[in-house]
């Protein structure tokens, strides 16, 4: 006969064997994951709960180390991670730009491979190559880089309506001054912030992406006339008023509650802007509550004058994520990341990023009627644009757009001519081109 004890053992088997053999029958797997997120954002909660922990719930036989970093902090760290070769299994992306290395250096995996038939859910214009001419990161959205917000209501109350040219804009300068009100805030603490959200789109405006191309190829030159034509309207904009150098001590964050609370009537930013200003589900509070949205439009800067793109913005294919080239191929870690960065371009996820910060869906399949209505004036800007042109950190690499950032926060200082910013620039080009 059996002893007691052993058919207690059997029978414990028995119901393993019964209840959970999907969970042991998968290999238990270990991926690690750099992560770009903002923990103070309006519907971080959701993100975590309904993104991260759900993928936890769905895949227990996967555990994710996850790091979350922000602005310069993220890119800091990808690049000591890219140069100790030590990139996490899957990582937050851009299509170029500020990962050029992880491109460049093919440190991530071809993604278009494992996406197969899927492929069949994405708009075909995220799908295209990127950087190094494959797809190494699968994009969550396509992005304009710029939006100038604007507070109608704040404009009524002093007698001004929505310009449509420059010389609009500047005439509002006095009113605004008197009232005791800046024209345009910017949180341009953090040097990307001017370039990639304004000056991109004044360089679409004024130079074009076909003379840039030819920038880029070294058959033209930073200094010749439009470039340095770019850089000095630019710094008209100070001489102006329209901006001031305020804006550099100005945190990205900060400038979420300066404009909310009305003390300028316009703000320029990326249009991932607006998931600053709607309802944070945790809180159920919102920088602009949902009765007040209404008060408040997208527009695209006012026509420049001598522009050849009128009404162009600057904009690009959206983040996402890549997985390291690292991983063995038909491995289980790669199954493993691969079944994470599809989640994060799910229905589901690309749905909660729709309603949560309306994030435009690279998806074909996604809708919602749950949008607030500062979400629904960010899905109609795009009507609006009539040319979408270069992001400059994004088409050209960071030796080369660096001097640019630091050159434009030196013009709004007066620390530096539009001229020598653009010698500055085509030396660090000549560097970088000598180098490749």
């Amino acid at each position: 006969m059996f002893k007691r004890s052993t058919v207690f053992l059997v029978t414990l088997l028995l119901i393993a064997s019964v209840f959970v053999p999907a969970t042991f029958a998968q290999e238990r797997v270990t991926i690690t994951v750099l992560n770009y997120f903002d923990l103070t954002s309006p519907g971080a909660e959701r993100e975590l709960q309904e993104v991260w922990h759900e993928f936890s719930n769905r895949f227990p036989h996967i555990t994710v180390l996850r790091e979350d970093l922000f602005l310069e902090p993220f890119h800091q760290k990808t690049e000591a991670y890219a140069a100790a070769n030590q990139l996490p299994d899957v990582i937050y992306m851009w299509p170029g730009g500020r990962s050029t290395t992880l491109h460049t250096k093919r440190l991530v995996k071809d993604l278009r491979p494992l996406l197969g038939e899927d492929a069949k859910y994405f708009s075909e214009a995220v799908l295209a190559p990127q950087t190094a001419g494959y797809l190494a990161e699968l994009p969550n959205t396509m992005t304009s880089s710029h939006a100038m917000y604007v507070n109608v209501g704040l404009l009524q109350e002093l007698g001004l309506e929505i310009p449509e040219t420059y010389e609009d804009l500047v005439a509002m300068v006095p009113v605004l001054k008197a009232n005791g009100l800046d024209t345009i805030l910017m949180g341009a603490q953090d040097d990307w912030v001017i370039q990639s959200c304004l000056f991109s789109t004044i360089v679409g405006r004024l130079v074009g992406d076909e003379k840039m191309d030819e920038i880029i190829a070294g058959e033209a030159k930073f200094t010749d006339p439009e470039f340095v034509g770019a850089l000095e309207f630019y710094g008209r904009l100070f001489a102006d008023g329209v901006l001031h150098r305020k804006i550099m001590n100005t945190t990205y964050g900060e400038v979420n509650g300066l404009f909310a609370a009305g003390r300028a009537p316009f703000m320029i930013d990326g249009d991932w802007k607006v998931g600053n200003f709607i309802t944070d589900t945790s809180t159920g509070e919102a920088l602009i509550p949902v009765d007040k949205q209404d008060q408040f439009k997208m527009i695209i800067f006012p026509a420049i004058p001598g522009e050849i793109n009128p009404n162009a913005a600057s904009t690009v294919v959206g983040t996402g994520y890549g997985m390291s080239a690292s991983i063995p191929a038909g491995s289980a870690k790669e199954a493993a990341a691969w079944e994470l960065i599809k989640w994060l371009q799910s229905v589901e996820v690309q749905k909660l990023r729709l309603e949560t910060g309306g994030t435009i869906p690279s998806r074909i399949d996604v809708t919602s009627d749950q949008l607030e209505p500062l979400v629904n004036e960010r899905l109609g800007y795009y009507a609006l644009i009539e040319t979408g042109t270069y992001v400059l950190d994004s088409v050209l690499a960071g030796e080369v757009y660096l001097p640019i950032n630091i050159g434009l926060q030196e013009i709004g200082l007066g620390l530096a001519t539009p001229m020598e910013v653009a010698e500055r620039t085509q030396e660090a080009y000549d560097v970088w081109k000598a180098n490749q």
